[in-house]
This record gives structure tokens, sequence and C-alpha cells, in this order.
């Protein structure tokens, strides 16, 4: 999801290139630690020239993952979280609501990333 975040924007090519230092920057992006960000964390990624330096949305990967860990002990794996949303459609407006910087695209890429059934990108 954090991928998709970063983004959000951004032209694709700049993430891939700074991909292996923004997952070694979020220490392989562990949902319990990562939700654990403080300011001063967020601070320090900022500083940081391994990863795309965007406060709000170092700030809203942090506020998903705790969101996330929520899900996860609310319906006992966020796999069944997702499985409980129903069609695409249904699933892209709840994944709107509750997490920050999932636009359309966005959303149909993190599904198709986690294996979950996607439309044809161009009948979305």
């Amino acid at each position: 999801m954090a991928r998709v975040m970063f983004q959000t924007g951004i032209s694709w090519r700049v993430v891939e290139a700074k991909w292996p230092g923004i997952r070694e920057a979020f220490g392989g992006f562990d949902p319990k630690r990562v939700s654990r960000l403080t300011s001063k964390d967020i601070e320090g990624l900022m500083g940081d020239s391994r990863v795309i330096r965007n406060r709000k949305k170092l700030e809203a990967i942090s506020s998903n993952a705790g969101r996330m860990l929520e899900l996860d002990v609310e319906y006992k794996g966020f796999r069944r979280y997702l499985d409980s949303l129903g069609d695409f459609n249904s699933t892209k407006e709840a994944l709107h609501k509750e997490f920050a910087y999932m636009g359309d695209s966005g959303t149909w890429f993190f599904l198709w990333m986690v294996g979950r059934k996607v439309p044809a990108h161009d009948q979305m």
C-alpha cells in the first residue's frame, strides 16, 4: 500500500528507482513499527534522501499502517477484511474511505499486487 501511496502524483519510474532505499528506510514496512512512527521519526525521514520526502504521505503511511492493524484484529486477518468488502467497486470505495492516498488507479494496483481479482485497467 505504501508503494501505491508514494506513486500518487509521481512518476512510477521515480518510485521504482527509489524503492530499495524506501524499503530500507522503513525497515521493510513492518506494520507495527511503521504505525508507531513519531513526529521525530517522520522528521528523520524528511531528511533521508532515500525516500520521497512528502510529509503528508509519510504521516499517512504511518496512520494507514495503524488502520490496517486495527482491521486485521477486527476481522481476524486483513485478507478477511478485504474478503468482506464484496466486488471490486465496493472494495475500492471502502479502501478510499479507510486509507489515505488510495485513489482509483492506486487502489486497482494495490488490489492487483495483493492477488485480488481486478477488472482490466481500461474497464475501471
